[in-house]
C-alpha cells in the first residue's frame, strides 16, 4: 500500500506535467535531436524521482523507477531508453546498499528493452502501437520480472536477495506496470486531444475557405466583407463578426448589429492598434478589459482583432466577438488567426488578378498605339488611291475605317465578345480587301452558341493580320481568308485559315507570342497551334476553356 500511494503521487506529478507545453513533443515521436534530449531529460528525472519516492524495505528500496525507464525507451527508442535507464541506475547505485549494482543493471536493461519495442513498431510503420497502455502494462510486468531475476543473480548474499524478492516482487510488478500503463494513457489522451483539435480546426478552416472562394473576386469591399462575415459567424458560432478596412466597418453580423453599422468609422482603440502595429490584439474582458466603443450597453464582452494583410500593408481587420456571459474559446482564437491568413491570401490573389488586368490593359493600349498609326497610314493611302477611280467605293472605305477606329477608341475593357470582335475584324478585312483587290477574299463563320463568349481584344485581329502579312501578301495570286469560331466540347475554338499556303511564320513570332501573353495576363490558359499543308492552307487554331474570360 505505501508503494501504491507513492505511485499515485508520482502519477499526479506526471498528470500535471502532461498539461505543460514540454509534454507535447513526447506525443509526436519526433526524431529531432532536441526532442530526443528532452525525452532523455524528462524520464531520467522521473527515474530518479521514482527512487526518491521508494519505500525502504530490507536494506533496499522498493520503488517505481522502472516507469521512467520503460516510458523513456518506448518514446525515445533504444539509445534514449538505455541512456535513461543508465542515468536512473547510476543514481540508484550512488545511494549504496547490497542491491545497488543489480538495480543499476536492471534499470538500464528495462530502458533498453522498451527501446527495442519502440524500434520494432517503427520499422513496421506502426508508430501508433507505441502508445498502447496495455503494452506498457505488459512491459512493466516483464521488466520487473527481469529485475527480480537480476537481483537473485547479482545481489549478495543470496539469502538476503531471495527474501527481498519475496517481499517486493508482487508490489513492484503491480505498481510499475500499472503506473507505466496509466502514464502512457495520459500521453495517448494528450495526443488524441491535440490531433482531434487540429483536425477540427483544419476542417472548419477548410470549410470557411471553400465557402469564401470567389467572394473577393470583385475586390475587398462592403459587399464581399458582409458575405464573408456571415460565413465566418456561421462556421465559428461566435456572437458577432466584423470586417473593416483601415478606416471604417465594411461588414458586421450578429449581436450588436443595431449599433455597429456598416460604413461607420472605426472607433475601437484595439482595432486601430491592430492596424497600426500589424499584430493580433485580444481583449478577453477579464485580464484585458473590453468595452464597446460605440454603445455603453452593448452585450459584447470580448473581442479578437486580427489584421488582414495586403501586398504592402495592413488593409483591414477581421474581428470576432463573444458576449459578456461567455468565455472566448481558444479554438476560436486559433481559428480567427487562421481565417485572417486565408482571407489575406485571397485578398493578395485578388490584388494580383487586378494587377494582371491592369497590365493586360496597358499592353493592349501599347499594342494599339503601335498598330493604329501604321494601319491608319496604309488605310489613308488606300482610300486616296481608290478615291481617284471609284469615289463611291472610297466613301464605303471611310465608313469602315471610321467604325474600325471607333471600335479601338471606344473600347473600355481588355476583353470583348466574339460577336463584337468579329464585327471589328470585318471592318479591318474590308479595308484590306480594298488594298489587295481581287487578290483577297474572306469568309466569316460565327456560331450563335459562342457569340457572347469573351476573348482578349485584338487577339483575333492579330491572327488575321498574320494571315494577310505572311500568307496573302506573299502569294502572287493572293487567296482567301476564312475566319470561324465554334464550340468544341467545353472549349471555344477560333480558326484563321488562309489559302495562300505560304510557309507559316514561327510559332514563337511576335504576333503569336502577344496573343498567348494576352490570355496569360488575364489568367486564362489557351492553346495556339499553327497547321500548314503545302499548296492547300495555313491555319492558326486558337482554343481556350469556355467561360474562363469575363
Amino acid at each position: 500500500m505505501p508503494l501504491l500511494q507513492q505511485m499515485s503521487v508520482y502519477l499526479l506529478i506526471a498528470y500535471l506535467f502532461s498539461k505543460t507545453p514540454l509534454f507535447r513533443p513526447l506525443a509526436n515521436l519526433s526524431n529531432w535531436p532536441i526532442h530526443k534530449l528532452m525525452v532523455y531529460a524528462i524520464f531520467s528525472g522521473f527515474c530518479i524521482l521514482g527512487t526518491y519516492f521508494g519505500q525502504q524495505t530490507l536494506d533496499a528500496i522498493a520503488n517505481t523507477r522502472a516507469i521512467g525507464a520503460i516510458l523513456g525507451g518506448l518514446l525515445g527508442g533504444p539509445l534514449v531508453g538505455t541512456a535513461v535507464g543508465l542515468s536512473g541506475g547510476l543514481h540508484r547505485y550512488s545511494l549504496g546498499g547490497f542491491t545497488d549494482l543489480a538495480c543499476a543493471i536492471s534499470t538500464t536493461w528495462e530502458g533498453f528493452l522498451a527501446g527495442m519495442v519502440h524500434a520494432f513498431w517503427m520499422r513496421r510503420g506502426q508508430a501508433e502501437r507505441i502508445f498502447n497502455p496495455w503494452q506498457a502494462l505488459l512491459l512493466g510486468v516483464i521488466a520487473e520480472a527481469s529485475q527480480m531475476l537480476i537481483l537473485l543473480v547479482v545481489a549478495k548474499p543470496f539469502d538476503q536477495a531471495l527474501a527481498l524478492v519475496k517481499a517486493i516482487a508482487l508490489p513492484m510488478m503491480v505498481a510499475n506496470s500499472l503506473g507505466a500503463a496509466l502514464f502512457m494513457g495520459f500521453i495517448r489522451d494528450a495526443k488524441f486531444q491535440a490531433d482531434e483539435l487540429a483536425s477540427r480546426l483544419s476542417q472548419r478552416a477548410l470549410r470557411i475557405a471553400r465557402r469564401c472562394v470567389g467572394l473577393l473576386d470583385n475586390g475587398f469591399n462592403a459587399h464581399s466583407a458582409q458575405a464573408i462575415a456571415e460565413v465566418v459567424k456561421d462556421e465559428t458560432g461566435v456572437a458577432a463578426v466584423a470586417i473593416t478596412d483601415r478606416d471604417r466597418i465594411l461588414g458586421f453580423t450578429g449581436v450588436g448589429a443595431d449599433h455597429h453599422k456598416v460604413g461607420c468609422p472605426i472607433a475601437s482603440t484595439i482595432t486601430l492598434e491592430a492596424i497600426r502595429d500589424n499584430k493580433v490584439v485580444f481583449a478577453d474582458g477579464l485580464t484585458t478589459p473590453y468595452q464597446c466603443s460605440i454603445a455603453a450597453g452593448c452585450e459584447l464582452g470580448s473581442s479578437l482583432v486580427v489584421p488582414l494583410k495586403g501586398e504592402r500593408e495592413v488593409i483591414g481587420t477581421i474581428k470576432l466577438y463573444e458576449p459578456k456571459h461567455k468565455l472566448f474559446r481558444n479554438l476560436n482564437r486559433s481559428l480567427g488567426v487562421g481565417i485572417a491568413g486565408v482571407l489575406s491570401n485571397q485578398i493578395l490573389h485578388s490584388q494580383l488578378q487586378a494587377s494582371r488586368t491592369l497590365l493586360a490593359e496597358a499592353e493592349l493600349r501599347a499594342l494599339e498605339a503601335k498598330v493604329n498609326p501604321h494601319f491608319l497610314f496604309n488605310s489613308l493611302n488606300t482610300v486616296a488611291a481608290v478615291l481617284r477611280r471609284a469615289p463611291h467605293e472610297a466613301r464605303g472605305l471611310i465608313v469602315h475605317l471610321a467604325e474600325f477606329l471607333r471600335g479601338n477608341l471606344g473600347r473600355n475593357s481588355v476583353t470583348v465578345s466574339l460577336a463584337r470582335e468579329f464585327a471589328h475584324v470585318s471592318h479591318y478585312l474590308a479595308i484590306e480587301k480594298a488594298r489587295f483587290g481581287d487578290r483577297l477574299s474572306f469568309v466569316e463563320e460565327l456560331d450563335e452558341d459562342v457569340e457572347d463568349e469573351k476573348v482578349p481584344a485584338l487577339a483575333i485581329q492579330t491572327l488575321v493580320e498574320n494571315a494577310i502579312k505572311h500568307g496573302i501578301s506573299r502569294a502572287e495570286a493572293g487567296g482567301r481568308v476564312r475566319l470561324s469560331a465554334y464550340l468544341d466540347g467545353d472549349n471555344i475554338c477560333v480558326q484563321v485559315e488562309d489559302s495562300a499556303a505560304q510557309a507559316p511564320q514561327q510559332t514563337d513570332g511576335l504576333g503569336l507570342t502577344l496573343v498567348r501573353e494576352r490570355f496569360a495576363a488575364l489568367g486564362a490558359a489557351c492553346s495556339l497551334q499553327l497547321q500548314h499543308q503545302p499548296g492547300q492552307y495555313t491555319r492558326a487554331k486558337l482554343t481556350w476553356p469556355r467561360g474562363t474570360l469575363s
